[in-house]
C-alpha cells in the first residue's frame, strides 16, 4: 500500500533531484545503521517524502555524507540525514512489522510469520519509544481487518483508517503545526489506500478478493468518480500543505503532491488504454 508518494522524476529540476536521492540514500542508511538488513528492506519513497517535509516544516538541517553502499559499490552517494531520519526509520520499520503481523493474523502466511519475527525485537524497541504513534497503527490496521471481515463497501470507512494511520505518523511533535500535519497526512492517507485500491481492483475481481470499490465499480461513471474522489482527497491534503511555513525543498514537495502522486494513476491510465487498442 506504498510507493505512491513519490516525484516526478521529469518534472524535477537536476539540483532537486539530486537532493531527494541523497534523502532516500540517507534513509536506506540509517535503516541499515540503526536495524540492520531486516529493518533496510522497509525502505520506502513514502517515509523519504515525510522527511524532507517534516525537515523543511522545523528548518532541521540534514548532515551531508558520503558512502557507499551495496547498490552503489564504487562510487560514493550523497547521503542526507538527520534527526528526523530517524524518525522516519522507526516508522518505517512499525509500519512493515505491523502489516506482516496483519498478513499472518488474515492469510496465515509462513512467510509473513518469518520475517515478523525478524522484525520484532526491533518493532518492540520503537513501540516503546513511540506509543502514541504504535497505538494507531495498531488500531488502523485492526479496523481494516474488520472491515476486510464484513466485506465493507464504505469508502469513506476503509479509507478513513489509513488516513488515521498516516495523520499520526505525521505528527512528529504535538505543537501548533500538529492540527494541519494531522488533517494532511489524514487525506494523504486516504489518497494513498484509494489508489491502491484503485490499481488493484481488476486482478482482486478475478481472484475474487475483498476490495471496497468494487460496488462503485459496477457503475457506469466508475471511472470519472474515482478521479473525482482522487482529485478531493489531495486537494485537501495540498491545502493543508500550502498553510505550513514550508520554504526550504518547496519544490521537492510540490512535485511530489501535484505531480509524483499521479505517477502510478497515469501508468494505470495508459495501460487501460493500450489494452482498449489490442
Amino acid at each position: 500500500m506504498f510507493g505512491y508518494v513519490t516525484i516526478c522524476e521529469p518534472e524535477l529540476k537536476v539540483k532537486d533531484l539530486k537532493k531527494y536521492k541523497a534523502y532516500y540514500c540517507g534513509l536506506c542508511r540509517s535503516l541499515k545503521e540503526e536495524y540492520g538488513f531486516s529493518g533496510q528492506m522497509t525502505l520506502t519513497y513514502d517515509m523519504t517524502f515525510a522527511i524532507i517535509l517534516l525537515s523543511s516544516l522545523y528548518e532541521n538541517v540534514a548532515d551531508m555524507e558520503m558512502h557507499r553502499c551495496k547498490v552503489h559499490p564504487v562510487k560514493k552517494q550523497l547521503m542526507l540525514r538527520n534527526e528526523i531520519t530517524s524518525y522516519a526509520a522507526a516508522m518505517n520499520v512499525l509500519l512493515a512489522y505491523y502489516h506482516l503481523e496483519d498478513d499472518w493474523e488474515d492469510d496465515r502466511k509462513v512467510s509473513s510469520l518469518a520475517a515478523k519475527k525478524v522484525l520484532q525485537g526491533k518493532a518492540k524497541k520503537i513501540i516503546a519509544a513511540y506509543p502514541r504513534q504504535s497505538r494507531a497503527i495498531e488500531a488502523a490496521l485492526k479496523e481494516l481487518a474488520a472491515c476486510e471481515k464484513e466485506q465493507s463497501t464504505d469508502i469513506d470507512r476503509t479509507a478513513g483508517c489509513f488516513g488515521r494511520l498516516m495523520e499520526e505518523l505525521f505528527v512528529y511533535q504535538e505543537d501548533i503545526w500538529e492540527k494541519n500535519l494531522r488533517k494532511m497526512g489524514f487525506f494523504l492517507g486516504k489518497f494513498i489506500y484509494l489508489m491502491d485500491a484503485y490499481e488493484d481492483l481488476p486482478e482482486d475481481l478475478r481472484r475474487d478478493r475483498y476490495n471496497p470499490l468494487k460496488e462503485l465499480y459496477k457503475k457506469e461513471d466508475y471511472e470519472e468518480r474515482m478521479k473525482q474522489i482522487l482529485c478531493m482527497m489531495i486537494a485537501e491534503s495540498t491545502a493543508e500543505f500550502e498553510r505550513l511555513p514550508c520554504l526550504v525543498d518547496v519544490d521537492i514537495l510540490r512535485n511530489i503532491l501535484y505531480d509524483g502522486v499521479w505517477s502510478r494513476y497515469n501508468k494505470i491510465q495508459i495501460k487501460k488504454s493500450e489494452e482498449q487498442k489490442k
